[in-house]
């Protein structure tokens, strides 16, 4: 049986109506659905648990944007953003509308993203499996049941997961997996996997490609804000706390992953949260942990008893598990998902390295460096191929994989707000201390939790600050409730020597990195670029 409206929930998507199509489901419905298709199971607390198969990640790879004239000039081409001859990209799309239109049963999701009206987009999502649906309507901003009659999508996701690319679409070499993106036509096409995320910063990178043009900021980063309307973003890659430190109690948060700057201040893309929660702590993280045990989430290859309890240490399927939730399911968020203008920027690292500092203080320039580097550094023995070694990771604008633009349009956009509004911008690690990863030990959330009070409070620029020898940064020397040693990343290591070299390291690290944006800087950056020791 064909829901109410169905003709128009495939208006504008070129796939036929199959023989039955569910459009718009509640979360109640697409549950119902996805356990009738045997799609997954219940957890004991009643989220939806879905295994995704060979892909647990997102397919970097085979991401590819359509090379159409009218916006060529404009797009940064290269590994991230893999040019799709215009005719490739219309023989996928019309396979992909093809084999949607062959299913017994299709459902759509119409939703929105951008919580301000004045810089929201309309999407549009059809796909083969109710537990995706719920994953969308779960992410993205849903709009009320009286907008939906008149609903016309700005963009359109065709989603098929079960269905293989093939050579002749222009994909990567070998790969039956393909996602696809045309901003002329206005359309994204994902084939050959099951992977929930790619849906989520598919759009994240619609977005990243509209907002400049409009002159506003789009960011990878989260944000909360006080009770005195302080708003904080918290910039970081996958891995370094930002959905735990901005899902914080005393402040409301606004959104865990993507947001816009605009001159009336900070609004959410999305209407939820995708949280890692490999090893979540319900005692360090409540409000993501209480989320992820409730009906209404959607977790994705996290393993489970016989019983539906999960067991959230276990990482057999990927170490990349997640939670997808609305964020209403996180107490006292920002009304709207819209707040004031920035008060406080916050940049998370996870230095395995262990040789950088807790928290730092960063001027203008300084600021414009670490946001163009975007570092981090992945743990060795977390994914294949790494060593015992830690990895560093350099991800421009903290978001390369999303950036259709040159990252520096981001970048001078981020540097002329801060200037402009006058933003305090801090570097926080959340990785090792006392040594590197496998020596060491991870920075207590206690202590980063406290350091980032103080630094949103203000009370921190009461500090009395040293500048860091190897890496140029303002340093707080004294905060209460955090131990001097901790504060010092050197003194916490018991072989200064060994300190001494791998911070040096690091440091080389940056000045490789820096050869790739330093003709896209100006001379203060330049200034504040990290140098190795003569």
């Amino acid at each position: 049986m064909t829901s109410p409206n169905a003709v128009s929930a495939l208006a504008g998507t070129g796939v036929t109506a199959a023989a039955t199509l569910h459009a718009n489901l509640t979360a109640a419905g697409l549950y119902a659905q996805a356990l009738a298709r045997g799609e997954g199971r219940l957890s004991a607390d009643g989220a939806f648990i879905a295994v995704t198969g060979q892909h647990t990640g997102r397919s970097v790879q085979d991401k590819f944007v359509a090379d159409d004239p009218e916006v060529s000039k404009e797009i940064w081409w290269g590994k991230v953003n893999q040019k799709l001859e215009p005719a490739k990209f219309e023989a996928f799309t019309a396979d992909v509308r093809a084999w949607l239109g062959q299913r017994e049963v299709l459902f759509t999701q119409d939703l929105y993203a951008g919580a301000d009206p004045a810089h929201r987009i309309k999407v549009r999502l059809v796909t083969t499996n109710a537990w995706h649906a719920l994953f969308a309507r779960n992410m993205f901003i849903r709009p009320a049941v009286e907008e939906l009659a008149s609903f016309t999508p700005d963009f359109t996701i065709l989603h098929a997961p079960e269905m293989d690319a093939k050579p002749e679409h222009g994909g990567r070499a070998g790969s039956t997996t393909l996602i696809a993106l045309s901003f002329a036509k206005k359309i994204i096409a994902i084939a050959g996997t099951s992977y929930a995320g790619e849906i989520k910063k598919s759009i994240f990178t619609v977005m990243n490609w509209l907002l400049p043009a409009k002159g506003v900021l789009p960011m990878h980063c989260s944000a909360n804000v006080g009770k005195d309307g302080d708003t904080a973003l918290f910039f970081g890659l996958s891995g370094t706390g930002k959905t735990t430190l901005s899902s914080d109690p005393e402040r409301a948060l606004i959104g865990d992953d993507e947001h816009g700057w605009s001159a009336n201040g900070v609004f959410n893309f999305e209407g939820g949260c995708y949280a890692k929660v490999i090893k979540l702590s319900q005692e360090a993280e409540p409000q993501i942990w209480n989320a992820s045990h409730r009906f209404g989430a959607v977790l994705e290859n996290v393993i489970a008893d016989e019983r539906g309890n999960l067991d959230l240490d276990n990482g057999s399927l990927t170490e990349n598990t997640r939670s997808c939730y609305p964020i209403e399911f996180i107490p006292g968020t920002a009304p709207g998902g819209v707040a004031g203008l920035p008060k406080n920027v916050v940049m998370l690292t996870a230095d395995a390295f262990g040789v950088l500092p807790p928290i730092a203080k960063l001027t203008p320039a300084q600021a414009m460096y670490h946001f163009m580097s975007g570092y981090t550094a992945k743990v060795a023995g977390t994914e294949k191929g790494l060593g015992r070694e830690p990895q560093a990771t350099f991800s421009t604008c903290f978001g390369a994989p999303f950036l259709p633009r040159h990252p520096e349009v981001y970048g001078k956009m981020l540097a002329e707000l801060i200037a402009q509004h006058g933003a305090q911008v801090w570097l926080v690690n959340t990785g090792w201390t006392g040594g590197s990863y496998g020596t060491g030990h991870r920075m207590s959330i206690k202590h980063t939790r406290a350091l980032l009070r103080a630094a949103l409070d203000g009370s921190l620029a009461n500090a009395t600050f040293a500048t860091d020898p190897f890496f140029g940064l303002a340093v707080p020397q004294n905060v209460p409730g955090v131990p001097s040693e901790v504060l010092n990343p050197r003194e916490a290591w018991a072989d200064k020597a060994a300190y001494d070299k791998t911070a040096s390291h690091l440091v080389g690290l940056f000045e490789k990195n820096f050869e790739t944006f330093a003709g896209a800087v100006g001379e203060e950056v330049k200034a504040a670029a990290l140098k190795s020791a003569a």
